[in-house]
């Protein structure tokens, strides 16, 4: 009997606070506009972190240094076939670079307080959004050392 392979899709996001705001940027989706943390797909030959620090650039334009992990999160979406592993960073915000085209789909980058996150619940990408936030204010920040990347 012959199995298939499973393998999740590895993705990244940044939980970037600023006085109290979260950093969250707008995309086009199949259902229309939603809010996501600077988030994407890990790529062969680059690090977490560097995924990450590249993710948010393109996303946000916004610079991003990784200081913490968040935390680690399964999810499958409803009626989907693929099942995502996120890692999600926290870490300073550096400069932004408003000349820098973002990617495509992405219309804007945004910062909104928890609140204003909460109220927007209906839409949130995934229920990763608010629960990589609402972990980052609950103080779950480990060390970047847990993650080890070998040539």
């Amino acid at each position: 009997m012959s199995r298939s392979v499973w393998k999740p899709a590895v993705t990244i996001a940044a939980v970037i606070e600023r006085d109290g705001r979260f950093l969250l940027v707008e995309e086009r989706d199949g259902s229309g506009l939603v809010l996501n943390q600077p988030a994407g797909h890990w790529e062969e030959g680059e690090t977490l972190q560097a995924a990450c620090v590249r993710e948010t650039l393109e996303e946000s334009a916004y610079e991003f240094y990784p200081t913490a992990l968040v935390g680690i999160y399964r999810w499958r979406p409803p009626a989907c076939e693929t099942t995502y592993l996120r890692f999600a960073f926290a870490g300073r915000v550096g400069d932004h670079l408003p000349a820098r085209t973002l990617d495509a789909g992405i219309v804007r980058a945004v910062w909104l307080s928890p609140d204003e996150i909460r109220a927007s619940l209906g839409r949130h990408r995934s229920p990763l959004v608010l629960r990589c936030i609402e972990d980052y204010v609950a103080g779950s920040l480990f060390s970047l050392d847990l993650l080890t990347h070998f040539e």
